[in-house]
């Protein structure tokens, strides 16, 4: 073989090349800095009294679309019962958005309203 016919085998060396070549590394790039992602503003989902539906039918469905437990899915049945209105939760406003329309669903009455 012959000495051209081997440096014509082997890739030619670019200036992106790692090698021994003369070019120089291109310096790191800085990732830019990540600020904490913003808190959502809370909302209330508030359960309203109403006449036409069982305590129990309520609280089962407290307990389904939400994750109170029992107890506390009972302290809010009994609060809406005697007061009209009881403070389910606090979430962000589009999580908030579908518990009212969950309880909707089920044909309970749930508000939503700013927190703040």
């Amino acid at each position: 073989m012959d000495m051209a016919d081997e440096k014509d085998q082997q890739p030619e060396k670019t200036s992106d090349d790692k090698g021994g070549g003369t070019a120089t590394a291109a310096p790191p790039k800085k990732s830019p800095q990540k600020s904490p992602p913003k808190q959502l503003p809370p909302w209330k989902v508030l359960l309203h009294n109403d006449d036409k539906n069982d305590v129990v039918y309520v609280v089962r469905s407290i307990i389904e679309l939400t994750p109170l437990q029992l107890e506390e899915a009972k302290e809010r049945m009994i609060e809406a019962h005697k007061t009209g209105v009881a403070l389910l939760l606090v979430t962000h406003k589009e999580r908030a958005e579908l518990y009212k329309d969950q309880f909707e669903s089920k044909s309970l009455t749930v508000t939503i309203e700013p927190a703040e």
